[in-house]
């Protein structure tokens, strides 16, 4: 659940305030197992703390014999066997409630239409997000899985099955309170933080000022040239880490990231190579997309302009959450010269990418 390395999307109003820098510090092994048992529950004491440094994610133990879980239907098999549960402490104040519950209400929509996410668990009272102190958390199923295979057709092609499902669902209604999709926070602010960021040292300033104006100038005009797409409801942060693999195929975690934006969002971080592999691994991907979702190809051309606001914002997002203990452990490099030059070269390096012509499905 929520392995967001590098992924997260602040927002609007948060992207700039340090606010969200706060976080977990009293959220101490009995803070957490207190939250979860508040809901009814009956924790074992076991725990595990997963991959996850936006949010903090726990794998949790529950106790033998539980014959109810404070009215969470199903958690409990046949109420005889200690079950793991997944518990989701959310960042403070980087999303409002309404947007964390539009984000839970959309993969339960997807749920009951029988689609492999992991969604929310709720109380008998329909209640998914729940609050202990300073914290708000949810709880969620314990799903494993592994990586998909990204050379194999056949796995992309239900890859982009499930993806247009999604999409077709998504695109019925908007979202009112998730932002959508824009290069204004996704670039132009994030660049904002990491020129005004201690890390970024004093004699590549000049050269990381140049480079991201230029690159951000080009996505400006890609993504004026694509204003007329359409714009839905997406998983936002669809990368193969958010995509498990089981015998009977793949399942989606961690919409944390719930965005509005063009259906390209989902499919491009699949992509990756030289051109004639991501062309193939697109067509894949594409005929399983086009038997549920309808594949506006125009919006081909905003893949590198994707790629590079991606490669902009998570660097940015490391020097958001510096303050945060868990990121210097996590990002090492990030607070050494080596890494910054070598950012700037790739930077500099994905302007020829910009410049390239859209990938072709036919």
């Amino acid at each position: 659940m929520d392995d967001n390395i590098g992924n997260s999307y602040p927002t609007e109003s948060a992207a700039l305030s340090g606010e969200s820098l706060l976080g977990f510090a009293d959220l101490a092994p009995d803070q957490l197992l207190d939250a979860v048992e508040s809901v009814g529950l009956q924790c074992s004491g076991t725990f595990l703390a997963l991959n996850s440094y936006e949010n903090r994610v726990y794998r949790i133990d529950l106790s033998d014999h539980q014959s109810a879980a404070a009215g969470l239907p199903g958690l409990i098999d046949g109420g005889i066997k200690p079950l793991r549960i997944v518990a989701k402490f959310y960042r403070p104040n980087r999303w409002s409630d309404a947007q964390i519950l539009e984000e839970q209400h959309f993969s339960l929509e997807l749920a009951e239409a029988e689609l492999p996410v992991i969604a929310p668990l709720a109380n008998q009272s329909g209640e998914t997000l729940f609050r202990f102190g300073e914290h708000c958390f949810s709880l969620y199923p314990c799903a494993g899985g592994r990586a998909p295979e990204l050379d194999n057709p056949d796995q992309l092609e239900q890859i982009g099955r499930l993806i247009g499902r999604i999409h077709a669902i998504g695109a019925t209604q908007p979202f009112n309170h998730r932002l959508s999709l824009s290069p204004q926070y996704l670039g132009d602010d994030a660049r904002s933080v990491v020129l005004k960021s201690a890390l970024l040292p004093d004699y590549l300033k000049q050269s990381y000022a140049a480079v991201t104006s230029s690159l951000l100038e080009q996505v400006g005009e890609v993504f004026a040239q694509g204003n007329q797409l359409n714009s839905i409801r997406l998983h936002g942060d669809l990368h193969p880490g958010n995509l498990l693999w089981s015998d009977s195929g793949p399942h989606l975690v961690d919409f944390d990231d719930a965005i509005s934006g063009p259906a390209i969002q989902d499919l491009w971080m699949f992509l990756s190579g030289d051109r004639d592999y991501m062309n193939a691994r697109l067509g894949d991907l594409l005929v399983g997309y086009e038997q549920f979702m309808e594949f506006d190809s125009r919006q081909l051309a905003l893949i590198e302009a994707l790629r590079t606001l991606r490669m902009i914002h998570h660097v940015s997002w490391i020097a958001q959450r510096w303050s945060d203990p868990a990121f210097p452990i996590a990002f090492p490099a990030v607070s050494t010269t080596g890494f910054w030059e070598m950012h700037i070269n790739t930077l500099q390096e994905q302007t020829e990418q910009l410049q390239m012509p859209p990938l072709i499905w036919d």
